[in-house]
């Protein structure tokens, strides 16, 4: 394997220049660089990245941290930001919480001993003790994404989660829906007690009262939604409509309503959070609020790098996105009734 004494010795010039072609390119004249990356071609010559991180004391590394790698928003996100940090000469190390901050709290650990550059970090709705505390020690930009927190000071993109279910359950009551259902995420997690100050504010605004029995947490997990909507289901009174604050719930809302032969919105409308490419193939097709993941993705990262080249300083800003209302089958005017088996 070259090393960097063989790349001198091949392009005629001094250790010192080779480092200099690696690490400040633009202190070295054009025809030296030219020599030294010529050689450095015919030799197949690799820097090694552990020593070029503590010259440079940095790693080309940016840790993501995410919530719940199978729920398809998040997946998402990570390839947005993949690509805009392989774009920018970064590589990124993904890390799951699945939603456990003992997890989070190791993966942080973890990403200190790696020396990330930076951290886009979708933080978990659990309380933690040490949180606060394994960030600060990180002694890099952070990002939060999906998910701010109070009084930290980091930058942050996230969704207008209220207006997310506003728009979604005004347009349930724009159908002719009076009684709907809300399957939702843990209130300690901001995105779902937004969803649901959303939603409250729209029942508010078209003079509907809010009925608690109308409301789960399932997790924003799928199979809990299942549940959820079974127990909706065999209320006294059950909704007309149903709205799902993300894309697995809105799976299990589905399945709990075809596994009792429910169909949809004949019998009760649905209508979710986050607009994936299989809304479009199932029937009916699904009415949905659609995030722009690729675009929180890339400005997550943007206001990473942009701490990391000190175009941006002071206290932390917070990049809120507007989503948008997608109209397709899944909704419309309430049934007569739910068939007499059900429940």
């Amino acid at each position: 394997m070259a090393t960097i004494r063989d790349v001198a010795r091949l392009a005629d010039v001094s250790v010192a220049t080779v480092s200099n072609v690696l690490n400040s390119a633009d202190r070295v004249s054009p025809e030296l660089l030219a020599r030294v990356r010529a050689a450095m071609e015919k030799l197949s010559y690799t820097p090694h990245a552990g020593a070029r991180s503590l010259r440079k004391r940095s790693s080309g590394l940016i840790g993501l941290v995410v919530g719940d790698i199978t729920n398809p928003f998040f997946s998402d996100l990570f390839e947005a930001v993949e690509d805009a940090a392989a774009a920018s000469g970064h590589l990124v190390l993904l890390c799951n919480s699945n939603e456990r901050s003992e997890r989070e709290e190791a993966h942080l650990r973890m990403l200190r001993t790696q020396r990330i550059d930076g951290l886009i970090l979708a933080p978990t709705g659990a309380v933690s003790m040490n949180r606060a505390s394994l960030l600060a020690q990180l002694e890099v930009p952070i990002v939060l994404v999906d998910r701010a927190m109070e009084g930290l000071g980091y930058d942050a993109v996230v969704l207008d989660n209220r207006r997310a279910g506003f728009e979604a359950t005004q347009h349930l009551i724009g159908c002719g829906h009076r009684r709907i259902g809300l399957v939702n995420g843990p209130e300690v997690l901001r995105t779902a007690a937004e969803r649901l100050a959303g939603y409250r504010e729209a029942l508010l605004a078209a003079g509907l009262p809010l009925d608690p029995d109308l409301i789960r947490d399932a997790g924003f997990r799928q199979q809990p939604a299942e549940q959820a909507m079974a127990e909706l289901l065999a209320l006294p009174q059950p909704p007309s409509a149903v709205f799902a604050t993300n894309n697995l719930m809105t799976v299990g809302v589905v399945k709990a309503l075809a596994d009792r032969g429910l169909a949809c919105p004949q019998d009760i409308s649905v209508i979710g959070i986050d607009d994936l490419p299989w809304a479009e193939a199932v029937s009916p097709r699904l009415s949905a609020v659609a995030q722009p993941v690729r675009a929180m993705g890339e400005a997550a990262l943007d206001l990473l790098l942009r701490r990391l080249a000190g175009s941006l300083s002071g206290p932390g800003t917070t990049n809120v996105m507007a989503p948008r209302l997608v109209i397709r089958r899944s909704c419309g005017a309430p049934a007569s009734g739910l068939p007499a088996h059900v429940g």
